[in-house]
Formats: structure tokens, sequence, C-alpha cells
């Protein structure tokens, strides 16, 4: 069961993490009637730690933003590289096992490609955007917009609607990541 309610700036919740990348605080409460607050300030910055390696991984895909890139962990999991979603979506850049599977990297050199590690997370999130572009060139639109509807909804519903689906919750994720990537301290990434 999931209960949502918002109450002096915070929202209350029964085992939903999806409001983590909405930069509230979220306030998690357990099964014997416990209650757990993840501040999620951090998903209205940039953490020092991350802000060279999104950077440079975007830096490999041309038309990927370092911004953009950067808002998108935020959105996705707050920065936090052990989050896990109620739909199962893992790490920092929240894959699914599945895709994890098929475009995870080994983006630090270890010898193992983790879906928990930043390190490697990071640069697949960025590789997985650039791919994405690619998959959506044909359609008409902003293409960083059909990027971002194709890793929340996608690329074959992005090319089937002929742009951003008309989806609540993929049309809510593009033009919050879109709004972030233009405001401080996401622009001053490039």
């Amino acid at each position: 069961m999931v209960r949502m309610t918002r109450r002096r700036g915070v929202l209350g919740a029964m085992g939903v993490l999806g409001a983590v990348g909405a930069g509230l605080a979220l306030v998690v409460t357990t099964a014997v009637g416990g209650a757990v607050v993840l501040d999620n300030r951090a998903a209205g910055r940039v953490p020092e730690q991350y802000r060279d390696l999104v950077v440079s991984s975007a830096a490999t895909c041309q038309g990927l933003p370092a911004s953009v890139l950067a808002a998108q962990l935020a959105q996705e999991s707050g920065w936090d590289p052990r989050a896990v979603s109620p739909k199962g979506a893992r790490g920092i850049a929240q894959f699914m096992p599945a895709t994890w599977k098929a475009h995870g990297i080994d983006g630090n050199g270890d010898g193992r490609v983790d879906i928990w590690d930043p390190a490697d997370a990071i640069p697949s999130a960025a590789r997985f955007n650039c791919l994405l572009l690619d998959e959506v060139d044909a359609v008409p639109g902003d293409r960083l917009s059909l990027m971002l509807a194709a890793y929340n909804a996608g690329p074959t519903s992005v090319r089937r609607a002929g742009g951003v689906p008309d989806f609540p919750e993929t049309r809510g994720y593009v033009s919050s990541i879109l709004r972030r990537a233009g405001t401080e301290p996401f622009a001053s990434l490039g």
C-alpha cells in the first residue's frame, strides 16, 4: 500500500522512493510504524565527488550537455548510488537490471561492471543517453527532450508517438530535468 501526503513541506510515504528525484525530503514509514527521513537536498546540487566524472562522461557524447546528465542523475536517484526504485531500477543512474546487463560499462577500468559504482554507472548513463540520441535522431523535435523521453519511456514509444509520448510521467520527467539543467549549479557544468 502506498499513501502519499504533503505535510509542512515533507512528503509522507509508505515504501516509496520515487519522490526522491523531486528534491523533497522523504519520510518512509516502515511496516512496524517507524519512520526514516531521507533528506534529499542533494538532488538540488551536484556533489563535488561526482562533478568531474559527470563532465568527462558527458564529453564522450556529442549533443549531451553535462548539465542535462547531472540533472538526470539528480532526478533519478538524488545522487544516491545505493538507490533502488519500487520498480527495481538500481544505483545512481537507476538502470533496470536488463538494461544494465546490455549497456553497463567498466567506466573506471577495475575489471568490474558494477551498477552500484558511480564510476561505472555515470559513464554508462552517458553512453546509454548517446545511444538513445541516435535511436531518436529521425524523430522531429528537441533532441534532448526526445533522448530523455526515450530514457524514461523507451525509444520505441518515442518513435511511435513521433515525439515525446503523451504519458504524464514521461512529460513530467522531461520537463523537470530540462528545467533543473537550466538552473545553478547544473547550468554551469555546460
